[in-house]
């Protein structure tokens, strides 16, 4: 009998890395394939322990080169497509919008050329909040999935472009598909150019943390465990092109993130300092999970536990000193 293949692309990254290995401990009975062009945020050493694996397969490969992808797709016959790669810091996308636009819109085409090509029985396109745009402060205001696509940075304009995409190929082609839009992840392996290992690192070596403008603006934080449970879930479940936002409840200022970090390592708070706010920097993101909650899903992390065990991970695996 013939294995199902999953592709999972940017699986070199933060999230599409721990979804490889969720993937790998959840389903044996699945072949994994890990495609990923392994650019300053693509690490592979984070999957040393299963690359033995017999199911396990790594491909260096660019979503944006056409011929190697649905040539790729035309070889192996995947059966599900789980799209993580993308080009994904704000700040970058600020100082260089091209590349944004290049890898998250037309990359996301050639795969949905590549999937529809060879049937693919679904293609789960991981999306963000931020393309929602932001929201005030007051605390009953929530993202829901019918809410307008108002994106406000180079990053979340090319991110909600690539949703539109795969939605429109969904309605003239019939293309399985669904989109997930999560809050800001956190947990293992993350790139230290994002706020949490940023922080976690920089307290560590007795560095300044900078924090934008007065450190008020929220993001809900979700364990990046919880949101490969919800993947997987909506990979297996989701009603065929449906939209699930996907937050884990854990409302934070930056400015509290930051100190509960250096509270948790036993540093001062004078480490903190305020730096020129960010352009276009959102005030508030908060998504309402009911729709994924009745499909099944419960995030399994407080912010406190989650917290407590990330730092200890980067702890235990001296990320916070030699990245």
């Amino acid at each position: 009998m013939r294995r199902e293949k999953v592709l999972i692309t940017g699986g070199a990254g933060f999230i599409g890395g721990n979804f490889v290995h969720y993937m790998m401990n959840t389903y044996p009975q699945y072949d994994i394939y890990n495609l990923d062009l392994l650019t300053y945020a693509g690490d592979i050493t984070k999957h040393h322990d299963i690359e033995g694996r017999r199911n396990y397969h790594f491909i260096k490969a660019d979503i944006t080169e056409r011929e190697v992808i649905i040539s790729l797709f035309e070889q192996e016959k995947f059966d599900y497509v789980i799209h993580f790669a993308a080009e994904s810091h704000v700040d970058r996308s600020i100082a260089d919008p091209s590349i944004f636009v290049w890898t998250n819109v037309l990359g996301t085409q050639v795969l949905l050329d590549a999937a529809l090509q060879v049937g693919v029985k679904k293609f789960v396109h991981v999306s963000t909040d931020e393309v929602y745009g932001e929201l005030d402060f007051d605390p009953t205001t929530f993202f829901t999935e019918e809410s307008p696509l108002q994106p406000n940075s180079p990053y979340s304009a090319s991110k909600a472009s690539s949703d539109l995409l795969v939605r429109a190929y969904h309605a003239t082609y019939g293309l399985p598909v669904n989109i997930t839009r999560c809050s800001n992840n956190y947990g293992p392996y993350q790139f230290p150019e994002k706020l949490i290992p940023m922080a976690i690192s920089r307290v560590l070596n007795n560095e300044r943390v900078p924090v934008y403008g007065d450190g008020k603006n929220v993001r809900d934080w979700l364990h990046v465990l919880d949101h490969c449970s919800a993947i997987d879930l909506v990979m297996h479940k989701g009603v065929t092109g449906e939209v699930y936002n996907i937050g884990g409840h854990n409302e934070r200022s930056n400015l509290e993130v930051v100190k509960t970090i250096i509270r948790f390592l036993g540093r001062s708070v004078d480490l903190i300092e305020f730096v020129t706010d960010r352009l276009g920097h959102d005030k508030r993101y908060a998504i309402d999970p009911a729709k994924i909650e009745k499909l099944g899903w419960k995030p399994t992390f407080t912010f406190e536990t989650g917290i407590s065990q990330t730092i200890n991970w980067y702890l235990n695996n001296n990320w916070g000193r030699i990245r």
